[in-house]
């Protein structure tokens, strides 16, 4: 936009904006004191190829002795709505050589509000830029100065600077200025390299200069400094940060008639333009995605450069006014608007051209009406487009309606499928539909009678006795509904891969009557000590550290009764846990549970195939009046000292908690803090049943979180806690690391995944197994009293082919002889005898080996 014409042009959402200036016409003096900021919004017109006016609108200013002028305007973003407005700065000049400027934004309801004023003792000439705010930046006397509707105070940038060649926003920096300074070497630079720096050769470096956080940026990011002599105008086209570096790209004019592109601070194409003197440099994406670079000349020229493989003028224009980019005509892709000098018409958009080098072409003074012919053509060649497109979307819509006619029809096998599995386990006949009621071809004829299978499955589910089912319980807790069925010894020990299933007995044509839900196993002792996750299971039994001589005392001190207590009575639970909300958006909800197993039997002490089973356990009812009245909530109330939970309170809380367990050592002090730290901050409980596994009480989100300290002496023990969610663990970690000493170790004990603990187990058996072997054959292995194996005959005889001894009757009698020495020697290895120091060390090699594996075991259960 050239500064000081008369009128300015400005392209808004597709719209023209004529902004001019007019004297109120008064028959009085009045004429003289006031005068009219004009704006014209002016649209293209595609019927009959005009810019025709929309709508106008008028700013009075009062100018007694002012001289008013317009110096430039821009689109920019108002801060306080971040909506991009019209913007024009004005230039009143007054007595005393005081200029005053005023900033205007236009609304889209032609008003114009004033944003800011200011006044300076020189007019503005030099390097003037509007940018977000709206705000104002300007040079004078090789100083930075700007101005912003935030402060609306002049504020100067602490830089000496010779020009402005760009102004615009870049990522994490905001506004950011591009200029050229006089180079400023530092004082600490290399003499050696002095006089090969671009700055000392060309006496100028670029810099970049943020204004919200007055941040100084290098600028051989944008371009090196060589060029720092030669460019006249920058505009950036990206600009983004990677890896915590900038990256950028541009285009820049020079005064030697070139245009050039840079990429990451490096030029990688230039492009001769076709006039002289370059002032400035715009971007325009056209409708096939071409990226065109619009030079406009001091001359009134335009020049188009276009990027493809390279840099090429696309066209060129002379005595052009001005030259705007937008979508004008409403294609959704942006156009140039050329505006001509015309000096025979006084309307301002009266010559014209519309164009983006490819086939949207307008001009002014053309007759559309003789290109009927070629309007023809095109007509018809959009209604073939518009067919073809008409064919695609029709057998789109086809294979559409294929997609949901199988989607049906699998929802009505697996609904079906249900309805089959839940009159199974409740015995009763199930009549599958024909194929002609599904919709389908049948490949065989259809039978009234039902398959054998169906029947032998029946017969199976029959046969499970009948009080396999301690008790059937359900809880609430938070979101989650907890199921529970705690099952007889005689039934579990013969029963592998045992889980649940919630299948909803009522019919519903349009969703799944299976709950999707996670399962969970738990085992109780006589006692609730040995819970599932119980402070007695933090490591395997030690069974066979007994055969350890030396450490045999120091199990009986570390362990006093605490394994004694961990034999099981056969007590059982599996626990499904689901989703609660889902099912109240039917109110009543009747469920049927049934228990997935496979059954085992054993016989002469080898174990039979396998069969899966399904066993129905019974029914649970559901409703919303029974929730909001409590009737399933858990109840976890202190009752002297004690929490008076029942067992299926303790087993819903648990299975809908995260378990941690940590093992806390202290090696300067002993852990009694601890135990005082869960009975008086936390207020916690022990349960009736279980002394170990305490209940906290203490008000907001630990509530409800349960506990289970162990000691396996005063300096080491292991802390288990059972939360909602891991907010609550950190909030209890940093009430405990309060009260811990400060030498204390905390470490998180995991047991790895089943995918790792298969594969040590694997090798653990593996390395047992050789252990064994190698204890019994070893021929290496000392023993006490030395065997012959064999006389020397034998060992000829052996070593004799076998072929030669088969062809006499001596042979086969030799033969026969060395048959009889194996056999002899097979009896003699079977009774060889060692001495005790011997067999301790392969004793103690095959127990370390059978540790391993079951400590692998353990972790294995309990992952």
């Amino acid at each position: 936009m050239l500064l000081g014409e008369p009128e300015q042009f400005l392209s808004y959402n597709g719209e023209v904006l004529l902004f001019y200036l007019s004297k109120t016409k008064h028959v009085e003096e009045a004429a003289d004191k006031t005068m009219n900021l004009c704006v014209r919004r002016m649209a293209f017109n595609r019927d009959t190829k005009l810019f025709v006016q929309k709508s106008s609108g008028v700013f009075k200013m009062h100018a007694s002795h002012l001289k008013i002028e317009i110096i430039c305007c821009s689109c920019t973003m108002d801060s306080r709505t971040g909506i991009i407005l019209p913007c024009i700065l004005m230039k009143k000049k007054q007595r005393n050589n005081v200029v005053k400027y005023l900033l205007l934004l236009l609304h889209s309801s032609n008003q114009f509000e004033q944003s800011f004023h200011f006044q300076l003792d020189y007019e503005l000439k030099e390097d003037i830029r509007l940018f977000t705010g709206p705000s104002v930046l300007w040079r004078h006397a090789n100083k930075l100065f700007y101005i912003s509707s935030d402060t609306c105070t002049v504020q100067s940038a602490p830089v000496q600077l010779s020009s402005i060649v760009w102004t615009g926003e870049i990522e994490d920096e905001g506004t950011v200025v591009l200029g050229v300074k006089t180079a400023c070497l530092p004082e600490s630079e290399d003499e050696d390299e002095f006089p090969t720096s671009d700055r000392a050769i060309w006496g100028s470096e670029f810099f970049g200069y943020a204004i919200e956080t007055q941040k100084m940026l290098t600028g051989t990011c944008f371009m090196p400094h060589a060029y720092s002599r030669v460019v006249s105008s920058v505009y950036v086209c990206k600009n983004e940060m990677l890896k915590k570096q900038l990256r950028i790209s541009l285009v820049a004019i020079t005064v030697k008639n070139q245009l050039v592109w840079f990429q990451d601070g490096l030029p990688k194409g230039v492009c001769e333009l076709p006039y002289e003197k370059p002032c400035s440099v715009k971007t325009a994406v056209t409708s096939s995605n071409d990226l065109l670079f619009i030079v406009s000349f001091a001359s009134g020229n335009v020049g188009v450069v276009q990027r493809r493989d390279s840099l090429q003028v696309a066209s060129k224009w002379q005595k052009v006014k001005s030259v705007l980019v937008d979508d004008f005509i409403g294609s959704g892709s942006e156009q140039l608007l050329l505006l001509f000098k015309d000096d025979s018409n006084t309307d301002m958009l009266s010559t014209f051209k519309i164009t983006d080098l490819g086939p949207v072409s307008y001009a002014s003074g053309i007759n559309y009406k003789h290109d009927a012919s070629a309007a023809e053509g095109l007509q018809e060649n959009g209604l073939l487009t518009v067919q073809a497109l008409e064919t695609r979307l029709q057998a789109g819509c086809t294979s559409v309606r294929e997609l949901q006619q199988h989607l049906g029809l699998k929802k009505r096998v697996i609904l079906e499928s249900c309805r089959a599995l839940i009159d199974l386990v409740e015995e009763r006949s199930h009549i599958l539909p024909t194929a002609k009621e599904e919709g389908l071809v049948s490949l065989w004829d259809d039978v009234e009678n039902p398959p054998h299978s169906l029947s032998k499955e029946t017969s199976l589910a029959s046969k499970v006795p009948e009080h396999f089912i301690e008790k059937l319980w359900q809880r609430v807790v938070g979101d989650s509904l907890v199921v529970g069925v705690k099952l007889a010894e005689s039934f579990y020990l013969s029963l592998s891969d045992v889980s649940l299933s919630l299948v909803m007995d009522q019919d519903f044509s349009s969703i799944s009557p299976i709950i999707e839900c996670r399962n969970k196993i738990m085992k109780l002792n006589k006692a609730f000590s040995a819970l599932s996750v119980s402070s007695c299971e933090i490591e395997p039994p030690q069974k066979k550290m007994k055969l350890d001589l030396h450490s045999k005392n120091d199990l009986k001190k570390e362990f006093p009764k605490r394994c004694s207590r961990v034999q099981l009575d056969g007590a059982k639970t599996v626990i499904a846990v689901t989703s609660l909300s889902p099912l109240l958006a039917f109110h009543r909800v009747c469920c049927i549970v049934l228990l997935h197993a496979k059954k085992q039997k054993r016989r002469n002490d080898s174990l039979q195939e396998s069969k899966k089973i399904t066993v129905l356990c019974g029914k649970i009812l559901l409703s919303l009046e029974d929730i909001s009245n409590g009737k399933y909530s858990v109840k976890m109330l202190r009752d002297n000292s004690y929490c008076t939970g029942s067992m299926e309170d303790i087993l819903a809380v648990l299975a809908v908690s995260l378990r941690f367990s940590f093992q806390i050592v202290s090696s300067d002090c002993t852990l009694t803090p601890i135990n005082s730290w869960l009975l008086g901050e936390m207020e916690c409980t022990p349960f009736k049943e279980c002394h170990d596994n305490i209940f906290c009480h203490k008000a907001g989100n630990v509530y409800g979180t349960v506990f289970n300290w162990t000691l396996k002496n005063p300096f080491e023990g292991v802390l288990t806690l059972f939360c909602r969610n891991l907010t609550v663990l950190f909030q209890c970690l940093h009430s405990l690391f309060g009260v811990l000493p400060p030498s204390c170790d905390v470490k998180l004990l995991r047991s790895g995944s089943k995918g790792v603990l298969t594969e040590q187990l694997a090798l653990a058996l593996e390395k047992e197994m050789l252990a064994l072997r190698s204890s019994f054959f070893s021929k290496e292995s000392k023993a006490e009293n030395s065997l012959t194996w064999g006389s020397e005959p034998s060992k000829k005889i052996i070593d004799a082919p076998v072929a030669s001894l088969l062809d006499s009757e001596e042979g086969v009698q030799q033969f026969r002889k060395k048959l009889q020495n194996e056999q002899q020697e097979s009896v003699l290895s079977m009774n060889q005898t060692v001495n005790g120091a011997l067999y301790q060390e392969t004793a103690l090699k095959v127990v370390e080996a059978q540790l391993s594996s079951d400590m692998i075991v353990w972790r294995l259960s309990k992952s």
